[in-house]
């Protein structure tokens, strides 16, 4: 009885273990996929794919061929395709314009010239180019991440980023440089701190090009130029100091930062010389600041931005564009809206809170009201998503300034000043999406510091 007993025990004990082997070999390849990079982008690439292909499946053929094109980034790509320069943002036959930066309207004339001006092929392959952008953007994310707080807040932010509905349908619902700016912005943030101790001149001139390529797409991210530079020349100071390198230590502080700023300011030159020798005024990247200011400024009772005060489906603004010109009707525009902020210092507060909600909630003022009004569990799932991510995002700078985090400034500079340009004039959702991948870090590293607190407390 006692060697049956002996056996019967030793036995279970071989099963007990043989179970415990599973169960952690099990674990460790969840593990392993979950932080799996590849495994990532291939998840955030299906995902875009699988909602495009359903947006696809709801809309006629036609429709996407046109539909999707009829914004002024469309209707300059076609005035390319078609032979008549930088030009009519209106559908309509306007002349020369410098409504926006030319990267994403050359990329769209690329695609017309191939596939068709607004044909379905063109529209499809619009579409995967965004796709491509925004699941790739998942890749800076995680080695942005892994630089912050290793491997499980690279894994987590980019996860994160794979299901953000914002993101996801930006890819496809209309064609403007949301994605491509996005990636772009990801990949800033990324090379800013991993420039942090680079002595190498041609990392610096790689990343003044790309600075110079991120203005050519979206020349709003240049409020971050200045101070991302500032603190690669704070960090570069501190190293120099500590090291007791204090023979060219002017040099070695600003010489690289100063190079990789000339170079984005060279890249900027040539469609700033373009803009000269058309309009006959300065005009560095875009002209339409003014309008901006006005459409979010006006004596207009809504505190939303109304669609039909645009020249694009304003026929009375369309018609006075086209007689003063593009920089007087801009310059007209801007002087009525500061007079405007002027004039109405109360009504500036609450517009203030107001497009501070909504950019917060992914668009809407009102996300409170909107949440209970609207059944429709997407929309509810979309809001409580975005507003997850912004306190996640509030959260993670927190932590991150009481852990004295040297990479506070660069991450945290995102979203605290770039929706600046948004707060003073309008909001719209595909306007935040380049601080997005910064509000995915930032919320990746809160819940990763309270996981471990939590793990901690039990402990």
């Amino acid at each position: 009885m006692k060697r049956g007993a002996k056996g019967s025990g030793g036995k279970g004990g071989r099963h007990a273990k043989s179970v415990d082997a599973n169960v952690v070999k099990r674990e460790s390849l969840f593990r392993r996929a979950a932080t799996s990079l590849p495994v990532i982008v291939l998840v955030a690439l299906l995902l875009r794919v699988g909602f495009a292909w359903d947006y696809v499946g709801q809309n006629s053929r036609q429709a996407l061929a046109v539909l999707p094109f009829l914004q002024e980034s469309g209707n300059i790509a076609a005035s390319l395709a078609g032979g008549h320069g930088f030009s009519s943002p209106f559908r309509i036959e306007t002349g020369p314009t410098a409504w926006m930066p030319p990267a994403y309207p050359w990329l769209l004339a690329g695609i017309f010239r191939v596939f068709g001006v607004r044909t379905y092929d063109s529209f499809l392959a619009a579409v995967g180019l965004n796709i491509l952008c925004s699941a790739f953007t998942c890749v800076p994310i995680f080695f942005a991440g892994k630089r912050v707080g290793g491997l499980a807040v690279a894994a987590l932010a980019a996860w994160l980023w794979a299901f953000f509905p914002n993101a996801i349908l930006n890819a496809f619902e209309s064609m403007w440089d949301a994605s491509l700016t996005a990636l772009l912005a990801a990949i800033i943030l990324w090379v800013t701190l991993a420039m942090e101790k680079s002595e190498r001149w041609r990392d610096w001139v790689g990343y003044g090009l790309l600075w110079g390529v991120t203005l050519l797409t979206n020349v709003t991210l240049i409020s971050l130029l200045p101070f991302l530079l500032g603190w690669l020349v704070y960090r570069s100071r501190k190293t120099s100091l500590s090291s007791r390198d204090s023979a060219g230590l002017v040099k070695a502080t600003f010489a690289k930062p100063v190079l990789a700023f000339g170079i984005a300011v060279l890249c900027c030159v040539p469609w700033t010389i373009r803009n000269y020798m058309v309009f006959h005024h300065f005009v560095p990247l875009r002209s339409t600041l003014g309008l901006q200011m006005w459409i979010g400024n006006n004596e207009n009772p809504q505190e939303a931005w109304k669609e039909e005060l645009h020249p694009i489906f304003n026929s009375a603004e369309r018609a006075r564009y086209i007689r003063m010109g593009e920089i007087e009707y801009m310059q007209e525009k801007q002087r009525e809206a500061i007079e405007f902020i002027l004039a109405h210092p109360a009504r500036d507060v609450r517009q203030f809170a107001s497009r501070f909600i909504a950019t917060w909630s992914g668009g809407t003022p009102t996300p409170a009201q909107d949440f209970i009004q609207t059944p429709g569990l997407w929309f509810r799932g979309v809001l409580i998503f975005n507003l997850f991510v912004a306190v996640g995002a509030a959260a993670g700078i927190v932590i991150l300034w009481k852990e004295r985090s040297a990479c506070l400034f660069p991450i945290a500079a995102f979203p605290v000043i770039f929706p600046w340009a948004y707060y003073l004039t309008l909001v719209v959702p595909r306007y935040r999406l380049p601080v997005d991948p910064a509000v995915m870090l930032l919320t990746a590293v809160a819940l990763v510091a309270i996981s471990s607190r939590s793990r901690v407390r039990r402990a």
